[in-house]
């Protein structure tokens, strides 16, 4: 039986949306999920930064004994640096109202670089702990040297190179005892060429040089200043 009266016109975008509406929440779903899993910063496989000055060993990772140990950590976030910075004035402030009135002065504040004796050595101090070492082997060395005690020597600075566990510290010197070979024929000459190696060291940092005299070398290394400061 046909209807007499006319169709309401609502009926077809009624049965359009009925036909229509559900792919409407699909699409959605769909680019939710392609947005979800677009690959992110941290998945594209590139590695950690790492803290400024720090060295890679030859194996790729970070070289402790090949870096100095403020450059062990990576920079604190600038929040953070604000914070710590504004607590460092209120204890130095402290500290020198303090000082000021207990009529001592001011307070020497600790050095903030400083590596805990704890911790592994860096590459400062392996640094100086081989050179005072070498340095001081040098001023106890004989005038006049046996063949055995001219080999031996000359045995410890070729293993310097192959053994030195800072690897780019290795290779500097490794070239440099290619270019100027030991001298081991006494101790004068052996302290001398000590030096000279330390000052090329020196040069390469920007350091001043030291006076490489055997007046010198000894008061440094085995007698002390004459005015009887270390005694």
């Amino acid at each position: 039986m046909e209807p007499s009266g006319p169709q309401p016109r609502w009926s077809k975008s009624s049965e359009q949306s009925t036909t229509q509406a559900p792919g409407f929440p699909l699409l959605l779903i769909l680019l939710l999920t392609s947005t979800l899993q677009m690959p992110g910063p941290e998945s594209d496989g590139s590695k950690p930064s790492l803290p400024p000055g720090m060295v890679l060993g030859p194996d790729g990772k970070p070289c402790k004994i090949c870096t100095a140990f403020r450059n062990w950590k990576p920079p604190k976030p600038n929040v953070q640096d604000s914070v710590a910075s504004t607590q460092s004035r209120k204890k130095t402030t402290a500290a020198m109202m303090a000082a000021l009135a207990s009529g001592k002065g001011f307070v020497s504040q600790p050095e903030p670089d400083i590596r805990p004796e704890h911790c592994p050595p860096d590459v400062e101090q392996l640094g100086r702990a081989t050179w005072t070492f070498l340095h001081t082997t040098a001023a106890y060395y004989p005038e006049r040297p046996t063949p055995n005690q001219r080999a031996n020597m000359l045995s410890l600075l070729r293993s310097l190179p192959v053994l030195y566990p800072c690897s780019h510290c290795a290779s500097h010197l490794e070239d440099n005892i290619k270019t100027h070979p030991p001298d081991v024929s006494g101790r004068v000459a052996l302290s001398r060429w000590l030096c000279q190696r330390h000052n090329d060291v020196n040069v390469r940092l920007g350091k001043s040089s030291f006076d490489c005299s055997i007046e010198k070398t000894d008061e440094r290394w085995k007698d002390g200043p004459s005015d009887g400061s270390c005694d």
